[in-house]
């Protein structure tokens, strides 16, 4: 956010969307996704990445095709509900197609390193990877605004998980100590990313 970066949320139940804008004001749109005028209105047109991640794997599938073929965006990713899907997202070409009970797993299994590093997914084909940090008291991160962390291109907060509630930040948002940060990196930069988060 800090380095000019848009990132617009588009969600379909009304409440939650009502909940949400409260926070993000102009950063959600409201409506189905998988309908044209909304994803325009979201900004789909000027889109390095779409991610869908609706609880139906044929929306996903739509959603990302269609950014791809219609709109020329080159990156997209998908949320697959189902595992016996995956073979299907693969097929039509919707890669990486991300399994959320792989996921689930993944996050049970937990081999977290004791600075609170939990590496959620790579995106190989992308050069990405999505990593969870928890904010450690006294860190560079515990009372900052995001905009303010410092942080190196080619790393982008996505999303903050707070009092088993989460939010997509702004710039202007606050990090505290026991906040769990997700975020999307070029791969390479987990080691000067991961210094901001741990205290000193």
């Amino acid at each position: 956010f800090g380095k000019g970066n848009e990132v617009t949320v588009i969600e379909s139940n009304r409440l939650r969307y009502e909940v949400v804008e409260e926070e993000l004001e102009h950063s959600i749109q409201y409506g189905d996704g998988t309908e044209l005028w909304v994803l325009e209105r979201a900004g789909i047109e000027r889109a390095d990445l779409v991610i869908a991640v609706t609880g139906d794997d044929e929306d996903n599938i739509l959603i990302c095709q269609m950014a791809r073929e219609k709109y020329g965006v080159e990156r997209v990713v998908a949320r697959c509900n189902n595992p016996r899907n995956l073979q299907h997202f693969e097929l039509l070409g919707v890669k990486p197609a991300v399994s959320a009970t792989d996921l689930i797993l993944r996050l049970i299994e937990h081999e977290v390193p004791k600075y609170g590093l939990v590496h959620l997914l790579d995106l190989k084909e992308e050069r990405l990877e999505i990593i969870e940090m928890d904010v450690a008291e006294g860190s560079s991160a515990d009372g900052a605004k995001v905009k303010d962390l410092g942080l190196p291109d080619g790393s982008l907060v996505i999303s903050i998980l707070r009092d088993r509630g989460g939010f997509v930040p702004t710039g202007d948002s606050l990090m505290k100590a026991g906040d769990e940060v997700l975020l999307v990196l070029d791969i390479g930069l987990e080691e000067t990313v991961t210094g901001s988060f741990v205290s000193s």
